[in-house]
């Protein structure tokens, strides 16, 4: 499924003084352990390609901290495929601590004051600080409107995370000593409801991560010797040259704090609850290559992919020992589901779609983009394609803007006698408030076919089937997520194929979205026209 944005990634690297030397290091040394930042946001490309950042530490300059960030992919914003030009950037961001980000807008702008991480200089070094976070706040709203009200605040920009920052910032105002950054976060944090993991370096040298008490968003660590690094994946890490079993999964509600003198310590900011773990980052967001929370992303794809094969026999539509019959995946995050399908119903699969690597993600990219990206993104094979009877596999539909054009294309240009799609995920049936691009009711597809519980009916999915081009449709139901994941449902938000949230907020913004269809309120994302309906109540 092209036509989803993910919210954005967040990474984070440290070597501490006077304690060894980091076999991750590059030649230039632990003073410039920066160097490997870009590298680990090349690793998280996926989760955002509007725009990038990295800020770095070194007590040896006169700009303790410094940022870089821009819009563009994050080859393009540190030049990495000019030599010259790359290493001069590196060596003027050279640190021993560095910050990144790579985000897509879910809130605020398409421009580059938007683009993280964002840096408050300051002219004491303990309010002087660099903040990415990764996520959405359900109550963005609320918490301007709070931060506004005595007259004296001003904000710049329309996007929460200049809110965190100004929070950030207001504390720290109020302090006169140096203050214990988990302090910090227990007060900034306790007014929040929504998703996030965020990371945050000082001009004194001390780096701050830390992931929502529900843990909706992931973050990955690694510790050893002198070394600290996190990422949104482990892939990130993995790429470092660290191995599988090192790499560990922040806890949710818990911050590690690194301090130059003090060294690693890993504490609990909120109280603990059960967790709700975004089930999208299995299914379509994280990369293929990722473990989250002990679970393989790799792994889960291939059981979606025994889930449908499951379902396919129970179906019967499609004849399957048919030679004409084969099973070809829309790339590249549903390959593992079709291999997995097509390996249990022994039926061939396909590379019967080439994929433009460099078209963009349709769902990563802003509106305007989509449509007319989706129809160049695939190149069809009419010499796998044609006279076949294609099951085409996705691992989810949302707006269907990909999949109308794509069918069109495999029947046209494939010439494809048949297509059956089949979609490794439940019905997107309700907004996501938590960091997915996925806007009011009115703009997702299912809704129009399905009820708002996301229950399936074999009349529905073959309306749908039919109004997208298709010969066949069917959805996987909301209990194979659980099962494919292999975690307990109750350890997974499934809101957007539920209706369920698991934030009081981010159910009451679901109500108003229930109340507001068919009105066509404004051009607005659905959390900025419903967050702006719950503050005026």
């Amino acid at each position: 499924m092209a036509e989803l944005n993910h919210e954005c990634g967040v990474a984070a690297i440290y070597h501490l003084s006077g304690r060894g030397r980091s076999p991750v290091c590059t030649d230039d040394g632990p003073r410039q352990i920066s160097r490997l930042l870009p590298r680990m946001l090349l690793d998280i490309q996926n989760r955002g390609q509007l725009a990038a950042g990295m800020s770095t530490f070194d007590p040896d300059r006169p700009a303790l901290l410094k940022t870089r960030r821009d819009v563009g992919t994050v080859t393009e914003v540190f030049r990495l495929n000019h030599r010259a030009k790359a290493e001069s950037l590196m060596k003027s961001l050279a640190g021993r601590a560095a910050i990144g980000h790579v985000r897509y807008a879910t809130c605020g702008a398409d421009d580059r004051n938007y683009a993280q991480p964002f840096e408050r200089r300051h002219i004491h070094k303990r309010k002087w600080f660099s903040f990415c976070f990764n996520g959405q706040l359900a109550n963005y709203t609320l918490l301007k409107q709070r931060l506004l009200a005595d007259g004296d605040h001003h904000l710049a920009l329309d996007t929460d995370t200049e809110i965190i920052l100004h929070e950030i910032a207001r504390l720290l105002s109020q302090s006169q000593e140096r203050v214990d950054w988990i302090d910090v976060l227990k007060q900034v944090t306790a007014g929040f409801d929504g998703a996030y993991s965020m990371a945050l370096l000082t001009a004194e040298g001390e780096m701050l991560v830390a992931r929502d008490p529900l843990g909706i968003k992931p973050m990955c660590y690694i510790h050893e010797g002198p070394l600290f690094a996190c990422a949104s994946e482990s892939v990130a890490l993995l790429n470092l040259g660290f191995e599988p079993d090192q790499i560990r999964s922040l806890p949710p509600g818990h911050a590690i704090l690194i301090d130059p003198d003090e060294g690693f310590r890993m504490e609990r900011f909120a109280e603990p609850e059960t967790p709700k773990h975004c089930f999208f980052e299995w299914i379509y967001f994280a990369n293929v290559a990722s473990t989250l929370d002990d679970r393989s992303v790799y792994l889960s794809r291939t059981n979606l992919g025994r889930e449908l094969a499951t379902a396919e026999r129970e179906f019967g539509r499609v004849p399957l020992d048919d030679p004409d019959t084969i099973i070809v995946p829309v790339p590249d995050t549903s390959k593992a589901a079709a291999d997995s399908m097509a390996y249990e119903l022994s039926i061939p699969c396909r590379e019967g779609l080439i994929r433009n690597r460099y078209a963009g993600r349709t769902f990563i990219e802003g509106g305007r983009a989509r449509k007319a990206k989706a129809a160049a993104k695939y190149t069809p094979l009419r010499e796998v394609l044609q006279g076949k009877r294609v099951i085409l596999v996705e691992d989810s539909i949302v707006r269907s803007t990909t999949m109308n054009a794509l069918l069109d294309r495999i029947r046209d240009v494939g010439g494809a006698k048949e297509i059956h799609v089949r979609v490794a995920c439940p019905p997107i049936v309700a907004p996501c408030f938590y960091g997915i691009d996925m806007s009011t009711i009115d703009q997702l597809i299912a809704p129009k076919y399905f009820s708002l519980t996301g229950e399936l009916d074999e009349e529905s999915q073959q309306r749908m089937a039919d109004d997208l081009g298709a010969d066949s449709l069917q959805y996987l139901p909301v209990s194979a997520i659980a099962r494919a994941i292999n975690l307990p449902e109750e350890h997974l938000c499934q809101a957007c194929v539920t209706g369920k949230y698991p934030t009081p907020i981010g159910q009451h913004l679901y109500q108003i979205a229930c109340d507001n269809r068919g009105a066509r309120v404004n051009n607005q994302r659905t959390y900025e026209q419903l967050a702006a309906a719950v503050a005026g109540q």
